[in-house]
């Protein structure tokens, strides 16, 4: 059946190059939601530790009970904080900080910008009395850069909010508390890292998304895409393929089926510009829920080894590629 392949070495040499843009691998936070990005949560998080790596951040507290023996400390994206030795919890609005338990360790996220969500910063002085009134284990403050990935200015006026929000915080009697706010962009945009961790995600895994006016540091893939070949016939001049036949044979050819689908998450996409595996084959006809075509005899064939290349075949963003995925494909660690 059709699998994915996670290359160690390639992880371990992303990891290696954002090490040195943080100053330390302790400072790198490994962003493991959505079952890291689609490359296998369990796997991703084993070898991200065995470098090193002592932080995680996940979507829920399922994902964060998967990995909780991986790590000194995972911080939990979106679910109800409850008290833990080794997760942390996002608080993104003031309501939840009244029903947030005394032995729950919580981070608040400040909105320095993305509007997306997160603790305003208007209401940052409130947050902070309601922490200390009602006596909450409050470990950190952080938030999110809405275009660190982008050339513009945004970046330096949210750092420059984030830089307030400290000095509020410090204000306040908060002087033991982490502080983070760099992504993956940020982080390799940065010259001087000062911050007590980065989160890092899409460039653990091998894809700077940086434009080309930035110094763009070189890094590799973790996640290639296999299938195996199922079935193999003689295709004649004219004779179509798959469903709607919206591929005509130019000439007599050897076709082969693979075991690879949009149920695995491959996308269905237009069939008059297809997919070119990552070994030069054009997907003949629709991609069908299980199975493609392709003119090979291979046993096996790489349909996917860079997802960035193959986001710009489908106008989307490497994230989707690997995390459209699914989580039953066999993950296999090379």
């Amino acid at each position: 059946m059709a699998y994915i392949k996670l290359n160690r070495e390639n992880l371990y040499y992303n990891l290696n190059q954002l090490s040195l843009k943080s100053g330390d691998k302790t400072k790198i936070a490994a962003v493991l939601k959505d079952n890291a990005y689609g490359h296998g949560l369990k796997e991703m998080a084993q070898m991200v530790s065995n470098y090193g790596i002592q932080e995680a951040v996940v979507i829920n507290q399922q994902e964060a009970n998967t990995i909780s023996s991986f790590f000194k400390n995972i911080l939990v994206l979106n679910d109800t904080p409850k008290a833990s030795t080794n997760f942390t919890y996002s608080i993104t609005e003031l309501s939840q900080l009244n029903t947030t338990p005394k032995d729950a360790k919580i981070e608040l996220k400040v909105d320095t910008g993305m509007h997306r969500n997160g603790i305003a910063l208007n209401e940052l002085k409130e947050a902070l009395n309601i922490v200390k009134s009602k006596e909450l284990n409050l470990v950190g403050i952080f938030t999110h850069f809405k275009s660190a990935d982008e050339f513009s200015s945004e970046l330096a006026w949210q750092i420059a909010n984030f830089t307030e929000v400290k000095k509020i915080a410090h204000q306040k009697g908060f002087k033991d508390i982490r502080f983070h706010s760099h992504n993956s962009a940020a982080l390799l945009r940065t010259n001087s890292f000062s911050e007590d961790i980065a989160r890092v995600g899409i460039a653990m895994y091998g894809f700077n998304e940086l434009p080309n006016i930035y110094d763009k540091l070189e890094l590799k893939p973790v996640l290639s895409l296999w299938a195996k070949r199922v079935s193999t016939r003689e295709l004649k001049k004219g004779q179509r393929v798959g469903y709607g036949g919206d591929f005509i044979a130019p000439k007599d050819m050897i076709i082969s089926t693979y075991d690879i689908g949009y149920g695995d998450g491959l996308f269905r996409g237009n069939s008059q510009q297809p997919l070119i595996t990552a070994e030069g084959l054009p997907i003949l006809g629709r991609v069908s829920m299980d199975f493609i075509s392709l003119e090979s005899i291979k046993e096996e064939l790489c349909i996917i080894n860079n997802a960035k290349i193959v986001a710009k075949q489908y106008n989307t963003i490497s994230y989707e590629i690997t995390t459209n995925l699914s989580s039953s494909l066999i993950r296999e660690i090379i």
